[in-house]
């Protein structure tokens, strides 16, 4: 395991020299996108529509903030991560064409987002669950929100971050996603056991 701080926007080599279990602290923009987001990027790209926020080098962090209005300021009170897997049916797409380099979600993602990240040089990596108000502190304030008419979870939060982390890497850009192996390795463990048991 390595510890590596970035700041966006991401090169690709800043990407490809991260492997599974490394640890990043993350400084400059993020924007967030759950799944009305995610669909809308997607009905815009297939009509030849430009979306409100270059993610060229940029970061998409799956997760529904909760804010408050102060003084004409939004104020990111806890900005805790959202489940990944349901936004597998667009990342690969959402990757290779709007040229991100890093989604953070939890819970993992699948197959198809493991082989863009291989392709067009992405990673992704976990925020741990819970941890909202911990993600809200290193905030630095919001520069901007856009598709507030999907409502303000699934707006685009477009947040300026220092030191965001610690994420953990799980999908790198070798294809490697160790969700599915951990997964792997507990199924395996478990035949075991229940072999084990049989001959009992």
């Amino acid at each position: 395991m390595t510890v590596f701080h970035l700041r966006t926007p991401l090169q690709v080599e800043d990407v490809r020299k991260l492997r599974v279990s490394d640890v990043i602290y993350l400084s400059g923009i993020i924007v967030t996108a759950r799944d009305a987001a995610h669909r809308r990027m997607i009905e815009h790209l297939r009509n030849g529509r430009p979306i409100p926020v270059d993610l060229n080098g940029g970061v998409i962090y799956h997760c529904g903030p909760v804010v408050e209005r102060v003084d004409n300021e939004w104020i990111v009170i806890s900005g805790g991560p959202t489940t990944s897997a349901r936004m597998e049916l667009y990342e690969a797409d959402i990757i290779r064409h709007f040229g991100v380099r890093l989604i953070i979600g939890k819970g993992g993602m699948g197959a198809k987002t493991a082989q863009a990240c291989r392709e067009f040089g992405a990673i992704y990596a976990t925020f741990t669950g819970g941890a909202g108000v911990l993600a809200a502190n290193a905030i630095r304030r919001v520069v901007k929100a856009e598709w507030l008419d999907l409502g303000i979870p699934e707006a685009l939060w477009i947040l300026e971050v220092e030191n965001f982390g610690p994420l953990l890497v799980t999908i790198d850009t070798t294809g490697r996603n160790l969700t599915e192996e951990v997964i792997e390795m507990a199924k395996n463990r478990r035949d075991e056991i229940l072999k084990k048991l049989e001959a009992i």
